[in-house]
């Protein structure tokens, strides 16, 4: 199966591993619900992340995530939620075919990455789930492995939308 074909080849190793971070071992531990899975790979003394509630405006968006703590414990809700949800297509195929990192930028042990969200998936009741939305990852290459230092996420997809 290609739907969850990493885009960048071995050759291209920093995009590869990162693409495996935030991808697919993100996608693989979240709907498992293991945060085990991804816990290395936060810098956790300096995390941070930042809600953007879906607005195209910056001033609304907000400190949501002073500490990996509080980001884990919001992660782990959100992975049970989706958890306790039936849905009427694999939830793994679908969550690749609606994730899109592509535009990476890495200068040195610093990389900037646009994870998008931009699809549907339907439910067992026939409903759907509209998944619009991207974030922005802050990455550095701690001893000789990419780790996640914070992001913005939840912000409109496309950008002022």
């Amino acid at each position: 199966m290609t739907f969850d074909k990493n885009p960048f080849p071995e050759g291209d190793a920093d995009r590869h591993a990162l693409w495996e971070m935030l991808v697919r071992r993100d996608i693989d531990a979240f709907i498992g619900q293991d945060w085990a899975m991804v816990e290395g790979d936060f810098i956790e003394e300096s995390f941070f992340g930042m809600h953007a509630h879906f607005l195209s405006d910056a001033d609304a968006w907000r400190l949501q995530f002073p500490s990996l703590a509080v980001y884990r414990d919001e992660w782990l809700r959100q992975a049970k939620e989706t958890a306790a949800t039936k849905f009427a297509e694999p939830l793994r195929e679908a969550l690749f075919r609606v994730t899109n990192m592509r535009d990476i930028d890495v200068d040195g042990d610093r990389a900037v990455l646009h994870k998008k969200f931009n699809g549907s998936v339907t439910k067992a009741d026939g409903s759907v789930d509209r998944l619009k939305w991207q974030t922005l990852y802050f990455c550095r290459k701690v001893a000789g492995r990419w780790k996640i230092a914070g992001f913005v996420g939840y912000m409109p997809h496309p950008l002022g939308s």
